[in-house]
């Protein structure tokens, strides 16, 4: 297979196409579309299932949600690979349901309820994700004033605002005779437990989806015990188109819009990171029109999602760094993701699956998967340089306010409402707070002193001011590089 592999890209080099653009044979199409899907799925339904549990939604209901999870993770995956005339960055890139928007929809949502709840979830969703689609272009320009210290605080917030939901998990569902016992806790210690075993005894594919063997098997662990109940299977339908405004015509609060805002602006640093993080990988330049196709994608998807009953969508890191590992760079192996995630999603059984999955089952899993997110903030803010500024400061501040709402969630309650839609989510106002500080702070007559996100970023090109198509510039550890035009790339050139 290796010698395969290899006599593969060597003739996909030498017809002087990029590997990005090869198209394999149909059986490792679908063998590496799948090993992708499997790379994420838990990622997907996590969030219709938090959603819908926060919601007091039927599980009818949230096998809903998580079908038109799938789905729209299926038609952003391919506008994203594909492309549709400038949208789309055309780059092996997986799309999913989006964590970072999870805290605001819950303080959207929460306060209402049920089907009221995801009205007002889906309005804010709308038009949020339009106006983010608008501003995609000229947000690329803006990019240098998101440095990695305001990136790592927010995504650090981010999985730290989703871990109280996990251990609120393990203890079960809230009301019944279980909650709270010993046997919830100890099934979510057990699906913990076989996470951490699968990361230190397994290696490769296991690796990549120890998380969904951990739901497996933990549910699995869970039928003696009488916590799994599988009768709820025969309410789905073997078939179910997702159909636009399910729950009702949705509801916009310009109070919710201006909060979920804040968080496409946060989801579109994420997915600029990632498009140029897997032009590195699969070693291909990339000019401004590129990242802006991939923000376009993310947003129109999430615009789109809002009407077909899903939630943002953004690309997911975890499938950057599977094409790293596999080697595989087509992107036509990523868009037959999209069209298997376009099945699971018509398919309401297999949602119903999942559903059925115990919370202290999930909650385990919940711990490594949202503890994940808060790492990589961590890991990106180990590399800030602390000396001689104030990002200490702005680190400090941020987090604060993040943690604020997460640990007294009535902290906001005297506020105006729209005050405390806007802050009453972690993650906006760690965001709002790493912004305006790293502007008061790092920002001299319109330069920053510290370097921009690419800068952290793989070295590729992309210029900050005054481009135009075509333009592309090298990427350097200052933090104004100078636009050059494009070239042949030259081994080694960067570092």
């Amino acid at each position: 297979m290796a010698l395969w592999n290899k006599k593969r890209r060597t003739g996909a080099a030498g017809t002087g196409g990029h590997p990005v653009d090869e198209v394999l044979p149909p059986g490792p199409m679908v063998a590496y579309g799948l090993q992708h899907v499997l790379s994420m799925y838990a990622g997907v339904v996590a969030v219709p299932i938090i959603i819908g549990t926060a919601l007091g939604l039927s599980t009818q209901q949230t096998t809903y949600l998580i079908s038109a999870g799938l789905f729209m993770s299926g038609l952003a995956t391919l506008l994203q690979t594909l492309g549709v005339w400038r949208i789309g960055a055309r780059l092996p890139i997986v799309q999913g349901t989006s964590f970072a928007a999870v805290s605001t929809m819950l303080a959207i949502g929460a306060p209402l309820g049920g089907e009221a709840g995801l009205r007002a979830i889906f309005g804010a969703l709308i038009v949020a994700g339009a106006i983010a689609l608008l501003i995609a272009p000229f947000f690329t320009r803006l990019l240098r004033f998101f440095p990695p210290v305001v990136t790592g605080t927010v995504i650090t917030v981010i999985g730290v605002s989703l871990l109280p939901v996990a251990m609120r998990w393990a203890l079960g569902t809230a009301n019944t005779p279980g909650y709270g016992s010993m046997r919830n806790i100890g099934l979510a210690g057990a699906t913990l437990l076989i996470i951490v075993l699968i990361y230190r005894f397994l290696g490769g594919f296991f690796n990549r989806v120890a998380i969904l063997f951990g739901l497996v098997l933990g549910t699995l662990v869970a039928i003696p015990f009488g916590a799994t109940d599988f009768g709820r299977l025969g309410d789905a339908a073997p078939f179910q188109l997702t159909e636009p405004f399910h729950f009702g015509m949705p509801t916009f609060a310009v109070g919710a819009i201006v909060s979920m805002l804040v968080v496409m602006l946060v989801i579109m640093t994420e997915t600029t990171a990632d498009i140029l993080a897997i032009g590195e990988v699969v070693d291909k330049r990339l000019t401004r029109r590129d990242v802006t196709g991939g923000l376009q994608a993310d947003m129109l998807s999430t615009t789109v999602a809002g009407v077909f009953n899903g939630f943002s969508v953004s690309a997911f890191a975890q499938n950057v760094g599977l094409v790293a590992v596999t080697g595989i760079k087509s992107r036509f192996v990523v868009a037959v993701s999209g069209v298997i995630l376009l099945l699971l999603g018509l398919f309401p059984v297999l949602g119903a699956i999942v559903a059925v999955v115990p919370l202290p089952v999930l909650g385990g899993a919940g711990l490594v998967l949202f503890g994940t997110v808060a790492a990589s903030g961590i890991r990106t803010l180990s590399k800030v340089e602390y000396d001689g500024n104030a990002n200490l400061v702005i680190v400090a501040a941020a987090l604060a306010m993040g943690v604020i709402p997460i640990a007294i969630p009535e902290f906001y309650e005297p506020f105006p409402s729209w005050f405390e839609v806007v802050f009453d989510s972690g993650i906006s106002a760690a965001a709002i707070t790493a912004i305006l500080l790293n502007l008061l702070f790092n920002v001299r007559r319109g330069q920053p002193e510290e370097a921009p996100i690419f800068a952290e970023a793989p070295a590729i090109g992309t210029t900050y001011e005054g481009d135009t198509e075509g333009i592309v510039v090298e990427h350097t550890d200052t933090a104004h590089p100078t636009p050059t035009r494009p070239r042949r790339r030259v081994p080694d050139s960067h570092h």
